[in-house]
C-alpha cells in the first residue's frame, strides 16, 4: 500500500486508487468502522482526483446533515417524532454519469430540435465509433488513455485527418453538454488530442480559366438540368447544396434592372451558417442556367427536381454524379467544389475587395468583426465586381 499525495484522500494498492478517510469522532457512534475506504476502480490520476473528490464532497454534505440531526433542538420533548434516533446510514454512492449510450441520446434528444437529420445520424455515428473502440462506459471513466486508442483506431479504420477532427468535435460536445446538464465535473479526456488533421487530405484544387470555358460550352451544348446545375454554379460560386436546394421562386429575372438569385433556408435545405444567406447577381453561364430552369420547370416548385425527391436535398448523389461528369469533360480532375475555389482566385484576380467577395461567396470572416455590422453591398456593387471577375476582358 502506497500513499499517493498527488490525490486527495487516496493510497494505491496494487495499482489501483483507494479512496479512504477517517471518520471524524463527533458522528463515529452511526459508523461500523473508523474509516471509510473503498476501491476507485482506477489507475488513471485524473479519473481518482475527480472520484476522490466528489466522494469526500457528498461526505462532507452528509456529515454536516447527521450533526445537524444530532443537535439538540429547543424543545424536542414536546415533537412526536426523533427523526435523530432513526437515522439509517447510507453508502456513499459516486456518480460517473451516464453511459455513452445514454448520454447521445439525451446531446440528440436537447440539441437535435430543427437540426437535419445528419446531426443525429453524426452524433451516432461517432459515438458507435468510440464504443467498438473502448467500449459503452460511463462518462467519468473515459480517460487519456482512451482517447489516445480512440484517435488511433480512427485511423486504422482509414478516416482522413479531416474525418478524424469531425469525429472528435462531436464526441466533445456531447461529453461537455452532457457533463453540464448532469451537474457532473470532469476534465473532458478528449479535449487537447493531437492527431495531423492533413493526413489523407487531398487539397481541393481550383478550376483553371480555360477548363471553366470548356465545362461551359459542353453545358451550352447538352442543355439539360445537369448541365444547368454545373452552369450555375461555375459564374456564381456558390455551394453545391445551395444551387441543388434552389426554390424556383429563388430565381429573379423579372424583378429589376439586375437579375439574381437568392440564397435562403428551405425545409429541404439548410444553409451551412447564418451569413451564407444571400442574393447573388446572375452573369455569364449562371444567367443561361437560370433562364433554362424557369423556362422549362413548368409548374414544379423546385429549381431542380431531381435531387429533391424526398423531403431533403440529395447534395450527395449530385455531387457524385457531377463530378463524374466534370472528370470525363476536361483532362484534370476538377470538383464541383472547386468552382468555388476558382471564384475566389477570380475575383482576387480583378482586385475585388474582400468584403465583397466574402458576401458573394457566403464567407465568414471571424477576424473582421465590422463585417457583421450593416445590411452589406448593395446588389448593383455587386454585380459590378462579379462581372468583372467573370468576364475580365
Amino acid at each position: 500500500m502506497t500513499k499517493d499525495i498527488s490525490v486527495p484522500f487516496c493510497y494505491i494498492k496494487r495499482g489501483y486508487y483507494y479512496f479512504s478517510r477517517r471518520i471524524p469522532s463527533d458522528i463515529l457512534h452511526h459508523y461500523s468502522s473508523i474509516r471509510v475506504t473503498y476501491s476507485l476502480k482506477t489507475k488513471s490520476v485524473r479519473v481518482a482526483t475527480n472520484r476522490a473528490l466528489s466522494a469526500a464532497a457528498q461526505l462532507d454534505d452528509y456529515w454536516l446533515k447527521l450533526r445537524m440531526e444530532n443537535d439538540q433542538l429547543p424543545i424536542q420533548h414536546l415533537a412526536i417524532t426523533d427523526p435523530a434516533r432513526n437515522l439509517i446510514v447510507k453508502p456513499t454512492v459516486i456518480d460517473l454519469g451516464p453511459k455513452l449510450s445514454e448520454a447521445v441520446k439525451i446531446y440528440i434528444r436537447l440539441k437535435g430540435h430543427n437540426r437535419p437529420k445528419t446531426f443525429a445520424a453524426s452524433a451516432e455515428r461517432a459515438c458507435r465509433y468510440l464504443k467498438e473502440a473502448r467500449g459503452d462506459k460511463h462518462l467519468l471513466d473515459y480517460n487519456k488513455s482512451d482517447a489516445t486508442a480512440f484517435r488511433d483506431s480512427l485511423f486504422e479504420r482509414g478516416l482522413t485527418g479531416s474525418s478524424v477532427a469531425r469525429v472528435f468535435g462531436t464526441i466533445k460536445s456531447i461529453i461537455s453538454f452532457v457533463a453540464n446538464e448532469s451537474g457532473l465535473t470532469l476534465v473532458n479526456p478528449f479535449m487537447g488530442v493531437y492527431f495531423d488533421s492533413k493526413i489523407g487530405v487531398n487539397a481541393r484544387q481550383p478550376i483553371s480559366s480555360t477548363d471553366i470555358r470548356i465545362i461551359q460550352k459542353a453545358c451550352f451544348e447538352q442543355d439539360d438540368d445537369i448541365r444547368w446545375l454545373i452552369a450555375l454554379v461555375a459564374d456564381t460560386g456558390m455551394r453545391l447544396a445551395e444551387a441543388a436546394g434552389l426554390h424556383v421562386d429563388d430565381l429573379h429575372l423579372d424583378d429589376g434592372a439586375i437579375p439574381f438569385l437568392r440564397i435562403q433556408p428551405h425545409p429541404w435545405r439548410r444553409l451551412k451558417t447564418e451569413g451564407s444567406a444571400r442574393d447573388i447577381p446572375l452573369v455569364g453561364s449562371s444567367l443561361w442556367a437560370a433562364q433554362r430552369v424557369l423556362h422549362s420547370v413548368g409548374d414544379g416548385v423546385h429549381a431542380f427536381q431531381r435531387y429533391n425527391l424526398t423531403d431533403t436535398t440529395n447534395a450527395n448523389t449530385a455531387s457524385a454524379s457531377l463530378n463524374k461528369w466534370l472528370k470525363q469533360t476536361v483532362s484534370e480532375k476538377p470538383t464541383m467544389h472547386g468552382f468555388r475555389h476558382s471564384m475566389r482566385d477570380r475575383l482576387r484576380g480583378v482586385e475585388c475587395p474582400t468584403e465583397i467577395a466574402d458576401q458573394i461567396g457566403g464567407w465568414s470572416s471571424s477576424s473582421n468583426i465590422g463585417q457583421s455590422y450593416g445590411s452589406g453591398y448593395s446588389l448593383e456593387m455587386i454585380h459590378k465586381w462579379l462581372s468583372a471577375a467573370v468576364d475580365p476582358s
